[in-house]
């Protein structure tokens, strides 16, 4: 059965493992303080949010979220980072995982939980076709330095 709820103090060394293989799925590199902040923030629970999926009393999948404001209605929820881990995709992890997280904005008084995945993510987007509406958004960024 798989259980959600908030990151435990034992869940950090799992956590960055399944955060860092998020971070390689995309093919990006951040530096090692990148971690350490996120887990500081996630703890604190004010500006950005965190919850895992377990099977098994194991740590198998995370979600990182934030509210943000909305200038045309209630506040929403910004699904900004979702992962399972492979062996065990499939089985539920990420449906839970989004659902919870789904709760959690509703009870925050949120109008909508929403996220963004790569066109080629195709294992990814069967799921979200099945539990979101596409709205057919293109997303544009311009990089800032640090």
């Amino acid at each position: 059965m798989i259980r959600t709820g908030e990151l435990l103090p034992s869940d950090r060394e799992a956590w960055e493992a399944l955060f860092r293989a998020y971070i390689d799925f995309y093919q990006r590199v951040e530096p090692p303080e990148m971690y350490e902040r996120a887990w500081r923030d996630f703890r604190a629970g004010t500006r950005v949010h965190a919850l895992g999926a377990r099977l098994d009393d194991r740590l198998v999948g995370i979600a990182h979220f934030f509210v943000h404001p909305n200038t045309s209605g209630p506040d929403v929820c910004y699904l900004q980072d979702l992962y399972t881990a492979p062996e065990v995709r499939g089985q539920g992890v990420a449906r839970a995982l989004i659902a919870a997280v789904t709760e959690w904005s509703r009870a925050q008084g949120c109008c909508r939980v929403y996220w963004n995945t790569h066109e080629s993510n195709t294992t990814a987007r069967r799921l979200y076709d099945k539990v979101a509406e596409n709205r057919g958004f293109i997303r544009y960024q311009i990089e800032l330095p640090r």
